[in-house]
């Protein structure tokens, strides 16, 4: 790992993903978790300050980043919150089947490798009506803007951890045996990277 990515990059996500206007989408969605839950891609820990603590009886938290445990950690602690986390990917999650009564998953479907699997194995960890609950950026509606995403993607990628600017949420969800609710819309900012999906989903 080079010196962007350890020390530059966890920076920058986390500025990106303090926003206002992303702020309101976790504000919207997060405090919706419930019982044992596990955040996929828990990065910084930005979502931590939305759960509403007398609703949910564990978090765990799993996020290939180590470089940004730290800053989770603090934000844990801050938050009142206590968190396992756990160093690994979604594509392969050590947990049992029916383990999970919710599965929050915010701003992590883009950079994750295979993001299908993953959605994979967060169904296969959700109890029998158990949700997921999303919010994700992804492929406009506008060909205009979705040109502009692949014109972009072979820079942004690099800067932004992996990050693929027009991944079909719908489609992928949908791939992976879930049912979902979404709304999407575009937030403020620049057009490639602000269409974005969010929602619930329970298994199909």
């Amino acid at each position: 790992m080079g010196l962007y990515d350890r020390f530059v990059l966890p920076y920058l996500l986390d500025v990106a993903c303090g926003l206002p206007m992303v702020q309101a989408q976790r504000q919207k969605l997060i405090p919706k978790a419930r019982g044992r839950v596990l955040e996929v891609g828990m990065g910084t820990g930005r979502n931590l300050p939305f759960y509403d603590r007398s609703r949910i009886t564990a978090l765990v938290g799993v996020d290939p980043a180590l470089q940004m445990h730290r800053l989770a950690h603090k934000r844990s602690r801050a938050a009142g919150i206590a968190v396992e986390l756990m160093g690994l990917s979604a594509e392969q999650l050590p947990t049992p089947d029916a383990s999970f009564d919710t599965v929050v998953c915010t701003y992590t479907l883009c950079s994750i490798p295979d993001a299908q699997q993953a959605l994979r194995e967060m169904r296969r960890v959700l109890v029998p009506g158990g949700q997921l609950l999303f919010c994700e950026h992804g492929r406009a509606p506008d060909e205009g803007v979705r040109r502009w995403q692949a014109r972009l993607q072979p820079l942004w990628g690099p800067l932004a951890g992996g990050c693929q600017l027009g991944r079909d949420i719908p489609e992928l969800l949908h791939a992976a045996g879930f049912a979902a609710t979404t709304q999407m819309a575009y937030l403020a900012g620049p057009r490639p990277m602000t269409f974005h999906y969010w929602g619930s989903a329970q298994a199909a």
